[in-house]
């Protein structure tokens, strides 16, 4: 089986943007790849984080993978933590990046802006993300169009350290799927829905109450004009509603076109409202009861394991590779 692997960041809540961009995919493709899923922990400390928020956002978030589908006997699901060979396989990526290439970074450029001070964890770590992706010579990593740039480096590195010491790495290919990749801010449509976003009326948490998702749908921005049409170039807002609407509710967008055809905004708000409330209330009552059981735990050291296995046996024949004096067995 061709292998993928993929993570998110414990910072922030997760949103429906996730679950729909990256989630429900992660899902499908357990059934027909090898897959680690990681909470990848040690790039949310590339900037300052306060420790029981990131203790708290660490277990959320993992809970939240298996609440959404992902079996832990299909897929490694894992703390990026928990596998040592991530850090060290990182650190010697960094080796083989040139600053020139990590300044080129437009996410390093955006998260540095208009900031005094820098960590230099920021600046490195799509050395890190590289090696979260070959440590285990993964063939595919699904990808929004925003982490393209550092899957390219990934790429780059791989077929540098190929060049310099022999074949090793796969070469990974992006994975995008062509609906569903991306979902945009309820309150901007010209902006991807975002945890980070400060206004929180712009996303959707995945534990948000359904009355909090209803209100927040009721107050999302439209376009003008009252025609519930698909047009992302004339009227993006809507489009996005639609897009959104499509996921939850396994309607096409020319199905919900003509559903509300001749019809104003509020009976379609109202509609878009309860099929996000329908995908997110079992979904929520799954998480709740893996947090209560205590069995995440277990699933993260079964997972960390199995991954460590396959990590550390990549680490180790990278090192031999480039020269370094190996412990006797």
């Amino acid at each position: 089986m061709k292998k993928v692997l993929s993570g998110i960041q414990p910072s922030g809540k997760l949103t429906l943007g996730n679950y729909i961009g990256a989630m429900k995919n992660f899902v499908k493709l357990q059934n027909d790849y090898a897959c680690n899923f990681m909470v990848v922990d040690l790039h949310a400390i590339t900037v300052p984080q306060d420790p029981a928020a990131l203790r708290e956002q660490s277990e959320a978030v993992a809970a939240l993978f298996i609440a959404a589908g992902i079996d832990p006997d299909k897929a490694n699901v894992y703390m990026q933590s928990h596998v040592p060979p991530h850090a060290e396989l990182g650190w010697i990526l960094t080796t083989l990046t040139s600053m020139g290439e990590l300044e080129r970074m437009t996410q390093f450029k955006d998260k540095s802006a208009g900031k005094d001070s820098v960590g230099a964890g920021l600046f490195v770590y799509p050395s890190l993300m590289a090696a979260d992706i070959l440590v285990y010579n993964a063939d595919l990593v699904p990808v929004g169009e925003d982490q393209k740039q550092h899957l390219e480096l990934t790429r780059d590195l791989a077929g540098r350290f190929n060049h310099r010491f022999g074949e090793y790495f796969t070469v990974p290919e992006p994975y995008i799927p062509e609906v569903g990749a991306r979902i945009m801010s309820l309150d901007d449509a010209s902006k991807k829905m975002s945890k980070s976003n400060p206004n929180p009326g712009s996303y959707i948490a995945l534990l948000d109450t359904p009355d909090e998702i209803r209100k927040k749908i009721s107050r999302a921005t439209t376009d003008s004009g009252r025609e519930v049409r698909f047009d992302p170039a004339e009227k993006p807002e809507i489009s996005n509603l639609m897009s959104i609407y499509a996921e939850c509710s396994g309607m096409s967008i020319a199905e919900i076109q003509n559903k509300y055809e001749g019809q104003m905004y509020g009976g379609f708000k109202k509609d878009l409202a309860e099929a996000v409330v329908s995908v997110l209330e079992p979904l929520q009552k799954k998480y709740y009861d893996i947090r209560e059981s205590g069995e995440l735990h277990d699933i993260l050291k079964k997972g960390a394991d199995k991954a460590t296995e396959t990590a550390s046996r990549t680490l180790s024949d990278v090192k031999e590779r480039m020269g370094f004096l190996m412990p006797r067995k």
